[in-house]
């Protein structure tokens, strides 16, 4: 018999309009990625293109975590958009350095950081339709 050890919650606000807020609480694993994934997919969908993925709540996080940040971060650049991780564990920060995510996607300490590296981005016009 399986036992849900721990259970993966995603608490997902909108800052703004096109900024997602995903505060993801448990473990990032093989089990509960689909659950993560499901939640940038919908997101990706509403029109979101900056995504802030807060792990301070995430003991532990394999390949199956950063494989799903790695792909959204690739989705959202060529929205194009960003993709920042906020305050992650020692344990989640070991992995990112060690697998080279770290340098990729921006980690930020605070929301407020992540949204003024947002902000600092150069902003994209939008051709018209003709």
């Amino acid at each position: 018999m399986p036992i849900a050890q721990n259970p993966l919650s995603v608490e997902v606000s909108l800052p703004r309009d096109d900024v997602a807020l995903l505060k993801v609480e448990g473990y990032l694993d093989v089990d509960t990625a689909t659950e993560f994934q499901h939640h940038l997919a919908n997101q990706l969908h509403h029109g979101r293109r900056h995504f802030l993925l807060d792990l301070t709540a995430v003991p532990f996080m394999d390949s199956s975590g950063m494989n799903i940040i790695l792909r959204v971060y690739q989705e959202a650049r060529e929205l194009p958009g960003s993709v920042h991780i906020i305050s992650p564990t020692p344990a989640v920060q070991r992995i990112l350095d060690l697998t080279g995510v770290s340098i990729t996607v921006p980690i930020s300490q605070s929301v407020e950081e992540a949204l003024a590296r947002v902000d600092a981005q150069p902003a994209v016009r939008e051709e018209p339709e003709s």
